[in-house]
């Protein structure tokens, strides 16, 4: 089976280790079966290894051909869901566990990256800016929250007269610096991540689609030209699991979301579109979020849609998001535009599960996954080897079915998201 090349984006132009790696040929035993070389296969291959497990992870295409390749790079702290949401969902104290969990994601990201040198742009902060009136008068509130509830001091306010001196974008009435935030190179991330894993001695494999899997104490796992005899199995596929395992497909929605990346700017631009070189996403529903490459670049992610079809022009499609925010960049040069598919939830929290004894899945990371997932390669090594509870935590959150499963999940979702995109316009 031909693996598909990364697509054509400035990530996959200024990666900086090509990997190569074999297809599954013939029969393999393994301690544990990974699918999906993305954040969290590879995440979970690491800390197996490092636990003594044999690990053999099957990759469809490349290593970091999904979201983990082409995503907005932004290491955010918490979760998906905001804190005071998860308070009222699950109580305080389960609240508390899972923003903890969250922080231990972001130190996640950063260790690995310096226990395996990883060159792949990490920068620190991001800077959410709030559009709407209401965003806007919620934000004093939620910042003493966090530091009062939760004693996280790396977040303040910030309000709209310092906001302009921090940043040119337009639309924002306040915003909220969170120092504890990350961002980074994603692919080269993950790329490190792949190497990391080698250099552990994990089996990985390229080109190697999995048609199929039996479970018992045994399991077996089936692509066109080999399989894996194992005792356990990670399905870490996110929005590409598509029908290998029913079981978990209705609980995650893939859509999919766009980038664009400029030519690189001069300083004194670059530093007035983001002073102090942050991340930066907004408050719409829909979301916005941007940051600089190292070559300042303006690396821009805009816009959603909910069919199996890209865009024709996606570079045009992702500029009109760009222009409303910095009109200064009309006359600027779009050098890359590309596309991928995630996966998110019905409450936009990450589904974690284990389908039977053997055989565990975390996906739906909602657009929080850089740092969610690679925890989640953590606590997927952490219930292998024996120990649930902090697994059990993030498989605790409920995850609803989408109304109609698989089947009815896509004009369900359409619906609501333009009712939600309408909300973003009239404020």
């Amino acid at each position: 089976m031909q693996n598909q090349a990364h697509v054509d984006s400035w990530y996959a132009a200024t990666a900086n280790r090509k990997l190569d790696l074999p297809p599954l040929e013939g029969s393999t035993d393994s301690d544990v079966c990974v699918i999906g070389g993305g954040y969290t296969g590879l995440s979970t291959a690491i800390h197996l290894r490092q636990l003594g497990y044999s690990v053999t992870v099957l990759e469809a295409n490349r290593m970091g051909w999904g979201a983990s390749g082409r995503n907005g790079g932004h290491v955010a702290t918490g979760q998906r869901a905001d804190q005071e949401t998860l308070e009222k969902w699950l109580g305080l104290d389960r609240a508390k566990a899972l923003w903890e969990l969250g922080l231990e994601a972001v130190d996640t990201v950063c260790d690995l990256i310096e226990q395996h040198n990883i060159d792949c742009e990490l920068k620190q902060g991001n800077l959410h800016v709030a559009s709407k009136a209401r965003d806007i008068a919620e934000l004093p509130a939620e910042v003493e929250h966090l530091q009062k509830v939760y004693g996280y001091q790396q977040i303040r306010y910030v309000d709209a007269r310092e906001l302009a001196e921090m940043t040119s974008a337009q639309g924002f009435g306040g915003a909220t610096l969170d120092s504890g935030s990350r961002h980074l190179h994603p692919l080269n991330f993950c790329l490190g991540l792949a190497d990391a894993a080698l250099q552990l001695g994990a089996q990985l494999h390229e080109g190697s689609r999995v048609l199929s899997y039996s479970e018992g104490k045994q399991l077996t796992v089936r692509t066109d030209r080999g399989e894996v005899r194992a005792k356990f199995l990670v399905v870490a596929c996110n929005g590409y699991l598509e029908k290998l395992e029913p079981r978990a497909a209705g609980r995650i929605m893939p859509i999919n979301n766009y980038m664009l990346a400029t030519a690189p700017l001069p300083e004194e631009l670059a530093r007035r579109l983001i002073r102090d070189d942050t991340s930066m996403s907004d408050s719409r529903f829909v979301i916005n979020y941007w940051k600089l490459s190292a070559d300042n670049r303006l690396l821009f992610g805009g816009g959603e849609s909910y069919s199996s079809r890209f865009p024709a022009d996606i570079k045009g499609f992702v500029r009109k998001y760009m222009l409303r925010i910095y009109p200064e960049l009309a006359d600027t040069r779009i050098d890359y535009g590309w596309g991928g598919t995630l996966a998110i939830t019905l409450k936009r929290m990450p589904d974690f599960g284990r389908l039977s004894g053997n055989v565990f899945y975390a996906h739906g990371y909602s657009g929080h996954g850089v740092p969610t997932a690679t925890l989640a390669g953590k606590l997927l090594a952490e219930v292998i080897s024996g120990t649930a509870e902090r697994f059990d935590v993030m498989a605790g959150v409920p995850a609803s079915q989408f109304p109609g499963g698989t089947l009815l999940r896509w004009p369900g979702l359409v619906a609501g998201m333009l009712f939600y995109s309408l909300r973003d316009r009239i404020g």
